[in-house]
């Protein structure tokens, strides 16, 4: 199909079923990287070792999720993979919604309101993961 000027590009099919997820995986794993010291404090204190290590752990599983996703020879397992990492981070994001409440100020009345949309925005996210693995439609 020949595109006219100012036409959006077309996006190959089956593209809107894993491109949100890498998307959000990269850019959550450039922040685990960029920005670890904001993670470790949600590290949970049972996991053994530094918080850094699980806080730099996390951003690479991130961007390989990330990568699994854009090629499609891994896409299916990287949907699966993702779909249980998700979920095995649910409690510390449940732990930074916590300690969000003792926040104070617009700052933090930010970080209440996004650490709080967080935890129910997972689900959607877990969902969609097992759609990729699954093969199906996002």
């Amino acid at each position: 199909m020949v595109q006219g000027r100012g036409a959006a590009p077309e996006v190959p099919a089956g593209t809107a079923r894993w491109a949100p997820l890498a998307v959000l995986f990269g850019v959550a794993g450039l922040a685990h990287l960029r920005r670890p010291e904001l993670f470790d404090a949600i590290v949970p204190r049972s996991l053994p070792g530094p918080p850094r290590a699980w806080t730099t752990a996390s951003g690479v599983a991130e961007l390989a999720l990330a990568a699994g996703l854009g090629v499609p020879a891994t896409r299916r397992a990287a949907g699966w993979a993702g779909a249980g990492f998700l979920l095995a981070v649910w409690p510390a994001n449940g732990r930074m919604a916590l300690d969000a409440r003792h926040a104070r100020g617009r700052a933090g009345a930010l970080r209440r309101a996004v650490t709080l949309v967080r935890l129910p925005v997972q689900v959607p996210l877990v969902r969609a993961a097992l759609r990729v693995a699954r093969g199906g439609p996002a």
